[in-house]
């Protein structure tokens, strides 16, 4: 008996440092590198086959954020309805009409998104069909344009914004339907506002896993920012930065979330 439960805290407690020194080397390799670094490898390209006819079936327990029909679980930065456009079961951002955010507010998720870019290509890099998904109005996965669209590792399509480039680049060509399929795990805090536990996200672009339950190392910006205590829930936000990139089928699954 002694032998066994030898055995089994022996195995914990490897399990345990072989996840801890997992994440320590994850974020080592972010900070290998500057925001934006172009000498940062690019992900090698992946073909995820072709844009599904149709949007993806909807699990039974998920809550529906866009249904192709109205703004109903969604509003402005004041508040107010969305001046976006919408028709044929998507919405589109209209430029400088700013992002727009989920009146619900999530922690521990699962977040389903289809998106397009234009079809017509204008501009190149970071001016080519791009926006961004933000869980918590704080951690981006980019959407862009990155079908033969080179620009800066960290902030290609499926990116862990200015942190992580994708595994791969699994994009479709300009104005085929794409998919993220995401787990997010928000960051823990302890009662003083000390980091417990970074957030995490796990990321399937088009079906092709870019993010394997990856540790942010912050919020997502410009520059590096560390943690700062927040509250245990908050805003999707889907932004405009000037280009007519259009959703639909949206929809969210709340995961039993981790204890403080």
């Amino acid at each position: 008996m002694k032998n066994v439960l030898l055995f089994s805290v022996t195995f914990f407690l490897l399990l345990f440092f072989t996840a801890f020194t997992a994440a320590q080397l994850h974020a080592q390799s972010v900070f290998d590198y500057e925001v934006h670094d172009t000498e940062r490898e690019q992900p090698p390209i992946v073909d995820p086959g072709p844009a599904p006819a149709q949007p993806m079936p909807v699990p039974s327990d998920a809550i529906v954020l866009f249904d192709g029909s109205d703004f109903s679980h969604w509003v402005d930065s004041n508040g107010e309805e969305p001046q976006w456009l919408i028709e044929n079961g998507y919405m589109e951002v209209v430029s400088r009409t700013g992002s727009i955010f989920s009146k619900e507010e999530f922690g521990d998720i699962q977040l389903y998104v289809e998106w397009a870019t234009p079809e017509e290509i204008e501009g190149d890099g970071q001016g080519r069909g791009n926006s961004g998904v933000f869980f918590m109005n704080r951690y981006e996965i980019q959407v862009l344009d990155s079908y033969d669209n080179l620009t800066y590792p960290d902030g290609q399509a499926a990116s862990v914004y200015a942190q992580y480039p994708p595994l791969v680049n699994a994009s479709r060509a300009p104005g085929e339907w794409q998919s993220f399929n995401m787990i997010f795990r928000r960051p823990l805090f302890d009662p003083n506002g000390n980091l417990r536990e970074p957030a995490r996200v796990t990321v399937f672009h088009n079906n092709v896993l870019v993010h394997d339950n990856v540790p942010l190392i912050g919020p997502t910006g410009q520059s590096r920012a560390p943690y700062q205590m927040h509250e245990d829930k908050g805003p999707i936000r889907l932004q405009d930065h000037r280009d007519k990139v259009r959703f639909r089928n949206i929809w969210v699954r709340e995961l039993p979330e981790r204890r403080n």
